[in-house]
Formats: structure tokens, C-alpha cells, sequence
């Protein structure tokens, strides 16, 4: 356990944070998951309306470093390739 009062607080501030990022990162595989389940039933339609979806998670995620940029455009750019496939 943390002595110092700041070191007590740091700890309180980085369960914040963990708790935060886990929430964020499993809200954004269930987006990508949606898409994939959509591509794989071959529904361009509904995965065509899920994609901006996927992509506002992405820039989220992205924004607040829980990715780094070039992992999101780079899921963008695969993601985007297998719903034109379709």
C-alpha cells in the first residue's frame, strides 16, 4: 500500500483511469465485433450502417491514446475494404 498522501491519491487516480480504458477498449471490440458478425452473414447493408459507428469509436479511441493513430486508420482502412467486398 501507498505511505504518502500523493502517492495514495496517484493510486485512486490511476484505478480511475484502468477502470475507464477497460470500459472503453471492450465498448470498442463489440463495435468492431458487430461489424464483422454483419460482414460475415453478408448483410452490406447493416454493416454499411454500422461502419460510422466503428469509425467514431476508432477516433475515439485514437483521441484519447487508448490506440495509437496509425492502429485506427489502419483498422479503418480493413475494416472499410471487406464492407466494399461485399
Amino acid at each position: 500500500m501507498p505511505i504518502t498522501k500523493s502517492a495514495q491519491k496517484a493510486l485512486r487516480q490511476n484505478k480511475r483511469r484502468r477502470a475507464r480504458n477497460i470500459k472503453q477498449s471492450r465498448s470498442l471490440k463489440d463495435e468492431i465485433k458487430s461489424l464483422k458478425k454483419l460482414v460475415i452473414a453478408k448483410n452490406k447493408k447493416g454493416a454499411s450502417d454500422v461502419l460510422p459507428k466503428v469509425y467514431k469509436a476508432l477516433d475515439k479511441a485514437a483521441k484519447t491514446n487508448l490506440i495509437k493513430k496509425n492502429t485506427a486508420a489502419r483498422l479503418k482502412s480493413r475494416l472499410t475494404k471487406t464492407v466494399n467486398k461485399l
